[in-house]
């Protein structure tokens, strides 16, 4: 359904699955820019999209997503632009605030996905109102007009702005034109590589983050936290905090001391003045080895492998690995006597709001969440642990606060992709794979020390093996069945099998960047490459015989191609090479590698190859893919988080070793197969591509078989 608001602005929203037939308006009232009266005719669709073509000639919609770098602004800008027919330039999408219902979840590759339809039938539906509006004032049949640059043009010359038509075209309840929009072989905007729309604001330090803003007068807080995971506060003496220059408050709160001050400046000097006695929390006497044995002893057993088979068995360890945005986690909580205002940004501030609501102890009408742009993500904004903290801090100081959670706060206490542990078996006989078996365990999500539930961990749609839940801490779990990801038709690997357990430990987890297929099918992915060398053949024609997908298929021979594999390298030097297939997407990579010193090696060549469907922006999944060619050799190679004796050893970049920009590769391409089916998810796709083929090309070049990643541990 669509509806309409009449007055200064035309107002078009447009759930998803919206018809023509229903497309009717609606008068309503305006006051300034904010509409505020009766609706006549409205959806039920998650998505609940408002469209604006204001006086001044602008398009806004405001947007039930989150901008964490991705990109998405800019691919619902050119949706809208290309069904509108509006400059892009003429686009605007500000970000919506928490909503008493629809979606606003941002995750799980599916933002440009899901709002591909319903982005596209909405701007369809405001430029055949648009039409109609000027055919009625210039007395013309409105098939004879056309739509250009925020424009409608009649046949004699005569034209005018959208945002001059407004106020009629809001009044209008169906078209005389047709609302349907575009077919692929009209578009003009979708699918041309496409400059983000934030690009000038990005690199001109206009671009405005939680920390930028002014918002309420709040004030600089920080935290002082304890030594190791959950430990809590026994005592503290503030006296010295206090009375230090420019230090507003002290006050306690579940995960520490807060201070509250004039600058941060003030608030970390305040804060490191603090004396505090702790204790330990409850993983104090656990570290990397005991943790690696119980994840060891979780994995279930493997079934019998059929008579007759030879196997290639292999066993995996992955670490703990920090999400470690660039920009740390901050928010500006105002929190006064029945009601409080938040700003951050969130990936899911619908249950962000729930909860905020119910630690203050207010209804959630009561509380406002500004969704604010975010400097990376990568999964660690779909949690709002910091949000949650500025509030009850704002509450306890009866002052607005600005939280900034330091990187050194985030690595040691925020949330981590769990560590976990493979074990896989491949069966062969007459040359071919019969059996395939994958089972594992992993740290589960069951951290609850601080009161703070993880939410939007893992998206039910995501492909791989999934941790079972429970309530007991520290106590090895029994297995669950679970699905493999060659479930999805991967592979032609005969019988499949897989089974999955976990341990449950005190850590705060989250979602990382593809969840667990990450991990799932990096594993995979190793060992179908030695499956390939034990029955003698290249890596590239065994799973070319083996895939499944032609889709698949392709993207393999366009990097094997573009790659030139197999190509004769220095000693020390190798190729290797990865897919990977989900989101109804999918993505290979041959990566290149130089490992003459194998403790230092350096990837010097990515090549990849996406078919998403279509491309919204091709640019911009040119960039996610090289997004995720980094976190491929950031986690393979280097990337990792130790535990030792309850405590996170690494706190900052120095020592959480992420790919710098002398660790990338010297040259990237990226290759988008040319499609016409809607999109699929694209974010997180090239993750285990990547880390796979990193990887295998790692293993061939040292004529090893790593089994820990990152290699560095």
């Amino acid at each position: 359904m669509v509806y309409s608001l009449a007055a200064t602005t035309l107002t078009v929203a447009a759930p998803l699955g919206c018809d023509s037939a229903s497309a009717e308006g609606a008068e309503r009232t305006v006051d300034g820019d904010r509409r505020s009266s009766d609706v006549l005719v409205t959806g039920t669709d998650a998505e609940m999209l408002v469209l604006e073509v204001t006086p001044a000639n602008r398009v806004v919609v405001r947007l039930p997503r989150v901008e964490v770098g991705q990109g998405v602004t800019t691919a619902v800008a050119m949706l809208i632009a290309e069904e509108l027919d509006a400059r892009l330039a003429d686009v605007d999408i500000p970000l919506a605030d928490a909503r008493n219902e629809g979606n606003q979840f941002t995750g799980g590759s599916s933002s440009v996905s899901s709002l591909y339809g319903p982005a596209r039938k909405l701007a369809a539906t405001a430029r055949a109102k648009l039409v109609t509006a000027a055919a009625r004032r210039w007395h013309v049949p409105a098939r004879t007009l056309r739509t250009r640059g925020t424009r409608v043009f009649a046949p004699d010359g005569r034209s005018a702005t959208f945002g001059s038509l407004t106020r009629s075209a809001a009044r209008i309840t169906r078209p005389t034109v047709p609302t349907d929009p575009k077919p692929a072989s009209k578009h003009r905007v979708i699918g041309r590589p496409t400059t983000r729309i934030d690009a000038r604001e990005l690199i001109t330090g206009k671009a405005k983050y939680t920390g930028d803003l002014t918002a309420a007068g709040a004030k600089p807080t920080v935290v002082a936290r304890p030594p190791t995971i959950g430990g809590k506060v026994l005592s503290v003496d503030s006296a010295a905090a206090r009375a230090m220059p420019g230090v507003h408050a002290v006050v306690q709160i579940d995960g520490g001391v807060a201070v509250v001050a004039e600058t941060f400046h003030h608030a970390f000097q305040a804060r490191d003045a603090l004396r505090i006695k702790w204790a330990p929390g409850p993983l104090a006497n656990l570290s990397d080895a005991g943790i690696r044995s119980r994840l060891r002893a979780a994995v279930p057993k493997l079934g019998d492998p059929p008579r007759g088979s030879a196997q290639t068995e292999a066993e995996f360890e992955f670490a703990f690995v920090s999400h470690a945005p660039m920009e740390v986690l901050t928010a500006v909580a105002d929190v006064r006597a029945g009601r409080a205002e938040i700003w951050f940004s969130s990936q899911t501030p619908t249950s962000a709001r729930e909860d905020i609501a119910s630690r203050l102890g207010l209804s959630v009408s009561k509380v406002q969440v500004h969704v604010v742009r975010g400097g990376g993500s990568f999964g660690r904004r779909l949690n709002h642990d910091a949000a949650i903290e500025a509030a009850l801090i704002s509450k306890k100081a009866r002052r607005p606060v600005k939280l900034m959670w330091s990187r050194e706060d985030d690595i040691r206490h925020g949330r981590m992709r769990p560590a976990s542990h493979h074990r896989i078996r491949a069966s062969h006989a007459r040359g071919r794979v019969v059996a395939f078996a994958h089972a594992t365990a992993s740290v589960s999500e069951s951290f609850e020390e601080r009161g703070l539930s993880p939410q939007g961990g893992v998206n039910p749609t995501q492909v791989g093996l999934r941790s079972a839940q429970g309530a007991a801490r520290s106590a090895v779990r029994a297995p669950a069945a679970a699905p493999l990801p060659s479930d999805s038709g991967l592979y032609n690997f005969g019988r499949l099998s897989g089974n999955s357990g976990s341990v449950d430990l005190a850590i705060p987890l989250g979602a990382w960047r593809s969840v667990d297929s990450g991990t799932v099918r990096t594993a995979e992915e190793i060992v179908v490459e030695e499956i390939a060398r034990s029955l003698g053949k290249d890596p590239v024609a065994f799973r070319r015989t083996t895939l499944r997908s032609k889709t698949v298929r392709a993207v393999l021979d366009k990097v094997a191609t573009a790659g030139k594999w197999g190509r004769t390298m220095p000693r020390g030097h190798a190729q290797g090479v990865a897919v990977h297939e989900e989101y109804d997407s999918c993505v290979a990579c041959l990566v290149e590698i130089d490992a003459v010193d194998p403790k230092n090696p350096r990837v010097t060549k990515v090549v990849m190859a996406a078919d998403v469907g279509t491309a919204v922006n091709p640019r911009g999944l040119e960039a996610q893919l090289m997004g995720t060619a980094v976190d491929g050799i950031s986690t393979v190679l280097r990337a990792g988080l130790h535990i030792d004796r309850g405590a996170v050893r690494e706190s900052s970049f120095a020592d959480f070793h992420y790919a710098r920009q002398r660790h990338a590769p010297q040259h990237f391409e990226a290759h988008i197969m040319p499609s016409r089916r809607a999109p699929g998810g694209a974010g997180e796709l090239g993750v285990p591509a990547a880390s796979g083929a990193v990887a295998n090309a790692y293993a061939r070049a040292t004529g090893t078989n790593p089994r820990r990643f990152p290699l560095n541990f």
